[in-house]
């Protein structure tokens, strides 16, 4: 018998970015048997970081706190294991001048262009190895591959093709007339009926049609039934189309406790939500509504005028304009109004940023988070495991409208939820196509 050939892989050197580490701070594991360098550029960046309570000043501090500790005795100059065995080494590369400068092409001493010059250098220490930037950052992949450098996105937790993401719902034109008729008859049918041998998504949403005929339904994994789903309101909010109807059913049911929506402006993500969690607030001690701040132009809310809640008042805004919407459905005499004054007052509902939220024990909550394309998948990942007894979680967003520098469709923790989790007995989701805001904001949609 003639022996297997053992192969044998090209250990890589990978550079990493800031970007990078305030993307994912435990990204220096991911590389498998490769080595990580990071540019003493990154340090200081991540120095400027290292105060602060957001997301970016976490992953700051854990990232320094880890190398601190790989580092031991040794200096950084020197190679040190990554997390032991099977993976690679790492360093703290200095700052040095390499032949091709990228200050001196680029006109300006930077932090980026010492990170590429940091990488340059490497290239030119190991000539027989491959050097690759790694960087969230496509301006600074672009000036790197200008200068001969191979430079490229992190991959980690990026949807490979957006294409297939998981829409959560399908519309099967020639159903079984017998399944449509009984499950209106028996509100269930068993789902061998419709699908034979090939069993259905959990909590997957179905519009079966046979000609004229037609009825929602879902599939339940834990009776291995389509149920139907009927088009009820919540807080007096109707759904308009059967999108918003499978939407408003997955965040009224139960069993499963985490949802996501997602869609474009207008869609009525938001204020289904809050809708249903109105509607079962008897249910769950607290109601929070929460988003990230993510300021415009990128800067720090502290240029804004006021107090801290004077400052977070403009970002809040649009989740008042859904409670303000559903308030108006009531009159002033009505309990229901009344009550959502009360639960306001008395801060039953609450509505904040998503900063305020991190750290707490989330039990007994139903817990809305708006604009989730907005948050890595770190973030996303933080956020359901503070996740106790009795706690719904409903992450909202579009991942077509990404508000942050080093996220984008494929790389946001709304998209990376949605393709990981389908399929999950606890989690449902749901696309909304159609927008139901007004006919002018569908033309925006559809045509700018």
């Amino acid at each position: 018998m003639a022996k297997s050939k053992k192969v044998t892989v090209e250990k890589k050197i990978f550079v990493l970015d800031t970007s990078v580490i305030i993307y994912d701070h435990q990204a220096i594991k991911n590389f498998k048997e490769h080595d990580v360098v990071v540019p003493i550029a990154v340090l200081e960046e991540l120095d400027n970081f290292k105060k602060g309570n957001d997301t970016k000043n976490f992953a700051a501090r854990e990232f320094t706190r880890y190398v601190d500790k790989i580092s031991g005795r040794n200096t950084l100059q020197d190679w040190v294991n990554i997390n032991g065995r099977g993976h690679g080494l790492f360093k703290i590369e200095m700052n040095q001048s390499p032949k091709i400068d990228a200050e001196k092409v680029f006109g300006e001493r930077k932090a980026d262009h010492r990170i590429i010059n940091s990488a340059l250098c490497l290239a030119e220490q190991y000539p027989n190895r491959k050097v690759i930037l790694i960087t969230k950052d496509i301006n600074l992949r672009i000036k790197a591959k200008s200068l001969n450098l191979q430079a490229e996105d992190y991959e980690t937790g990026k949807i490979k093709d957006l294409t297939e993401l998981y829409s959560g719902n399908t519309t099967i034109e020639r159903a079984p007339v017998a399944s449509i008729n009984e499950l209106y008859e028996q509100e269930s049918c068993a789902s061998e009926a419709v699908f034979k041998k090939e069993k259905p998504v959990a909590n997957h949403y179905y519009i079966l049609k046979n000609g004229q005929k037609s009825v929602l339904a879902n599939y339940n994994p834990n009776n291995n039934r389509l149920e139907r789903i009927r088009k009820n309101a919540a807080f007096n909010i109707t759904p308009r189309n059967a999108e918003q109807t499978f939407a408003l059913d997955a965040i009224l049911r139960p069993d499963i406790r985490l949802v996501t929506i997602q869609g474009v402006a207008g869609t009525g993500k938001t204020l289904l939500s809050l809708a249903g969690a109105l509607e079962q607030r008897r249910n769950y001690h607290q109601i929070y509504l929460a988003r990230p701040v993510v300021p415009l132009s990128n800067k720090d809310i502290g240029y804004l005028p006021g107090d801290i809640k004077s400052k977070l008042n403009p970002y809040m805004e649009p989740l008042w304009d859904n409670l303000k919407f559903i308030k108006s459905t009531f009159s002033e005499k009505d309990r229901e109004f009344k009550q959502i004054n009360e639960m306001v007052e008395n801060e039953k509902l609450v509505v904040c940023p998503l900063a305020y939220i991190r750290g707490r024990s989330l039990s007994n909550v139903f817990f809305i988070v708006d604009e989730a394309q907005n948050l890595t998948p770190h973030e996303v990942k933080t956020i359901i495991s503070r996740a106790g007894e009795n706690t719904k979680i409903v992450f909202t967003g579009d991942i077509y409208q990404i508000d942050t520098p080093y996220l984008d469709t494929q790389s946001n923790g709304l998209s990376y939820m949605i393709d990981r989790l389908k399929g999950k007995e606890l989690y449902a989701h749901i696309t909304l196509e159609k927008g139901e805001r007004s006919e002018l904001a569908n033309l925006a949609n559809s045509y700018l």
